[in-house]
This record gives C-alpha cells, sequence and structure tokens, in this order.
C-alpha cells in the first residue's frame, strides 16, 4: 500500500500547509535563530528591505551564498493555493566547513510587517530526517501568511505544539506521539487519535476502489473512475468514505485543493477548508488524498489522511496536530507481514484450486491413456486376427485353385514375353512350355497373386 512514501508525503504536505496556512499578522520581530533539537539550524522572520516573496527568498538564499561561498541549486518554487506564500528547496556545498553537502527549505510570506521568511537547514544526508521536526518546532513559534480566508476560530492566539509521547498499535504496525489525555486506536498501518474536545486525526484509512468501467464486486468499495484529478474529486471521494464508515457529512466547503506531485506512482491531493459530520457541528479539516495505481480487475487503494478540529480550538490545536501528524511510523514489515497473513487463505485456496484441477487433469489424462492403449491393443490383435484371416483364405484359394487345375488337368502358364499368364489344360499349357521353354514356364500354386489369376 505505498505506507512510508504515503506518510512522509502526507506529513510535509501537512506541515507545509500548517506553516503557510496560519492566523492574521501579528506583530513582527527581526530575525531569529534556533539551534533545531533533532539536528539543524532554523532562521526566520521579517526580511528587511524586500517586498515580494521573490526578494524574500533571494535574500535568504544570499546569506547562505555568502556562508557556503557557493551559489545553492533550487528547485523550482511551488505555492500554495488559498495563500500568499511560497517556498523552494535547496541544495549546496560549505565550502568554510570542508564542502560539507547541505540541503535546506526557504519559506517566505506577504505579511502586514512585510515580508516573512523562514529557512531551514541541515547536513544533505540528514535533512530528510530532520525536515519534519524542524518544522514543528518552527510552527511553534512562527505564523506567517494570512489566508484568504478570513479566521472563523475564536479560541485565541496559536498555540505552539502540546509535548507528545510515542504510542504504538497494539499490533506494532504504526506509532505516533500524542499529547497526555488524547487516545488513540490502530492496526494494519492505520491509527485514529483522539483528543479530549472533539479533535480527530486519522492517518492512512484506507478503503478499496473499483474503476466503474471494470466488472466485479462493488460491495464495501468506493466506485470512482480511475487517473482522474483527486483535487477536483476530493469531494466525491471523501463523501463515499464517510458513507462507507457509516458516516454522512452535512457539508464540505473547500478552501484549498490542489494535486500533491512527487510521489509516483501514485497521486495525491491536499485540501483545506470546513465540514460538517454531524449538523451543527463545523471542523477544519486539512487532508491529503492518495491513491494507487489501478490493478488488472480495476481496483486500487484510496488513502485519506486528515485532522479534524472544532473551529473554535484550531488556533489552539493546530500546531498540536501537526506534531502528531510528523511522529507518525509505519512499520513496514509488520505492515508487510499481516499482508501477507491475510492474503495467506485466499492465496492457499487458489493454490488448492490449481492442484485440484492438476490432479483431475492426470487422472483424465492416465485414464484416457489407459483406454487408448487398451483400445489400441484391442486394435492390434483384430487387425492380427483379420491378416492372418485373410492369409488363411488366401491360402485356401490359392490351394482351392490350385487344386482345381489339378482335378481339371489344367495349369498356370507365364508367358515372358508378353509378361503375362493365363490358366490352360495341363496338356495345352505342357506342350507350350516344352515348345518354347525361353517363353514359357509353369507357375507353382504358391507364386499366385490375389485377385489377378482368376
Amino acid at each position: 500500500m505505498h505506507i512510508s512514501s504515503l506518510s512522509s508525503a502526507f506529513s510535509l504536505s501537512f506541515l507545509v500547509l500548517l506553516a503557510l496556512h496560519g492566523v492574521a499578522a501579528q506583530a513582527r520581530t527581526p530575525l531569529k535563530t534556533l539551534t533545531a533539537a533533532g539536528g539543524g539550524k532554523i532562521v526566520y522572520g521579517v526580511v528587511g528591505g524586500t517586498t515580494s516573496q521573490a526578494a524574500g527568498l533571494g535574500a535568504m538564499l544570499r546569506s547562505i551564498h555568502n556562508q557556503c561561498g557557493e551559489k545553492p541549486k533550487v528547485s523550482q518554487a511551488f505555492k500554495v493555493r488559498g495563500t500568499d506564500s511560497v517556498a523552494i528547496f535547496f541544495s549546496v556545498a560549505n565550502h568554510s566547513r570542508g564542502n560539507r553537502p547541505v540541503a535546506g527549505m526557504v519559506l517566505a510570506a506577504h505579511t502586514s510587517g512585510g515580508i516573512e521568511a523562514a529557512l531551514l537547514t541541515d547536513a544533505a544526508d540528514h535533512f530528510s530526517t530532520s525536515l519534519n521536526p524542524m518544522l514543528m518546532q518552527l510552527l511553534g513559534v512562527w505564523h506567517p501568511g494570512a489566508v484568504t480566508r478570513a479566521p472563523q476560530a475564536t479560541g485565541g492566539s496559536p498555540a505552539p505544539p502540546a509535548k507528545l509521547h510515542q504510542v504504538r498499535a497494539a499490533d506494532g504496525s504504526a506509532s505516533v506521539g500524542i499529547p497526555d489525555g488524547w487516545q488513540f486506536k490502530g492496526q494494519y498501518g492505520t491509527m485514529l487519535v483522539t483528543g479530549p474536545r472533539g479533535e480527530s486525526i486519522g492517518l492512512n484509512l484506507t478503503k478499496l476502489g473499483m474503476d466503474p468501467r471494470a466488472g466485479g464486486g462493488r460491495a464495501g468499495k468506493i466506485i470512482y473512475p480511475v487517473n482522474v484529478s483527486l483535487a477536483k474529486a476530493f469531494p466525491d471521494l471523501f463523501q463515499q468514505f464517510w458513507r462507507l464508515n457509516g458516516a454522512n457529512p452535512t457539508s464540505l466547503k473547500l478552501d484549498l485543493a490542489e494535486p500533491l506531485s512527487g510521489i509516483p506512482p501514485q497521486r495525491g491531493a491536499h485540501v483545506a477548508g470546513q465540514v460538517n459530520l454531524v449538523p451543527n457541528e463545523r471542523l477544519e479539516m486539512i487532508a491529503v488524498l492518495m491513491t494507487t495505481p489501478a490493478g488488472s480487475m480495476g481496483n486500487y487503494m484510496v488513502m485519506f489522511s486528515m485532522a479534524m478540529l472544532p473551529v473554535a480550538l484550531a488556533d489552539q490545536e493546530r500546531a498540536t496536530a501537526g506534531a502528531i501528524l510528523a511522529s507518525f511510523q509505519p512499520d513496514q514489515a509488520t505492515i508487510a507481514k499481516q499482508a501477507g497473513a491475510m492474503a495467506a487463505p485466499y492465496l492457499a485456496a487458489i493454490r488448492q484450486i490449481g492442484e485440484d484441477a492438476k490432479t483431475r487433469t492426470a487422472t483424465a489424462t492416465a485414464r484416457h491413456d489407459t483406454q487408448n492403449q487398451a483400445w489400441e491393443k484391442d486394435q492390434a490383435a483384430k487387425a492380427a486376427q483379420n491378416r492372418k484371416w485373410e492369409q488363411s483364405q488366401d491360402a485356401l484359394e490359392r490351394n482351392t485353385q490350385g487344386f482345381s487345375n489339378y482335378l481339371l488337368d489344367q495349369n498356370v502358364v507365364l508367358d515372358k514375353e508378353q509378361n503375362a499368364h493365363g490358366t490352360l489344360w495341363n496338356n495345352t499349357a505342357y506342350s507350350l512350355v516344352k515348345a518354347n521353354p525361353d517363353r514359357y514356364e509353369l507357375v507353382d500354386t504358391p507364386d499366385y497373386w490375389k485377385g489377378v489369376d482368376y
């Protein structure tokens, strides 16, 4: 099910959304520097003398250039729809430290105080591990970029993430960090975390999907064409998912729906908005949807990971939700073992069907071969008997003809010149042979040719 790639892609997308999908601008401070707890360095704050995100990104990258003595190689900038924020990844060799490879991420946003930016850097071989923890640490103190939708939360100013402790699913298939007082359930690489005030975070919630153009049973499946735009299809897939789980959302309003790239062969989208799972209970939602390629029978996997927070608590809990998400760790070895165990009865049944078919075929073939051998033996015996009978009949006929010739005083004479022979009276035959022995001779009875001599 590609759970590890789903987890990492969702974590990064969710955390970037949280970083760029904040609350209204507050009073800004100059650039600040943090040493990341898990390794790496964080710099953030107002970038003086800049009026655009591009200028803010450039200022941060120039500082890297100056420190490392080399121009960083950068990825294509990406923008989160529904915000006025951009981000890029970069790599560079730090010549001041023995050409040590460095990797990082720069984010920039328009705020009421000007352009704010954040810079996250670490050793290149450790950046993929430290990125999520650095983002979480950054989110605890930095909240740039007001969203285009006016904030609906009424719970006060944004709060840093709560302290988490790691818990593991009973079957060992995944682990996640949760605050004290929160609950969790998990199995088969899926986790559901719930807070004491209606907070809910689902990780790798999975359903089987089927392309309606393919045949096969549809019970318990999401029925939707494969290879569609998941950003556009999200409302339909989301509604089907909840109906299959016994719920029926009364409304869904999306402020952001954007394709998620860089995860082939899977496809994905991340969204943000509000949802009512039950009447009069609005929840802020940030989610990632992913699907796997369809199999030969049109089946594919549909995977949701989402955080749903009561609107009144969203500002207080948003960073904590991101921290919980970032801590999610599926155990691929356990999941693969479970998948194999679940599939074993079906595979055994398929193998048994094959063995039974092979046995039936072998039995039928052996019986057919035995019947053929008996028939061939019988036919051979009959043929031998027929040949024996024909030989006896031929001998009898020849003997009868010879005896008849003897009784009738006849004999068979061969004409060598004409290559012909005939039956003549014995006296005449003897006279011809005697008169012209070079031309005529007697034919003994064993030299008769059946069907010719009469």
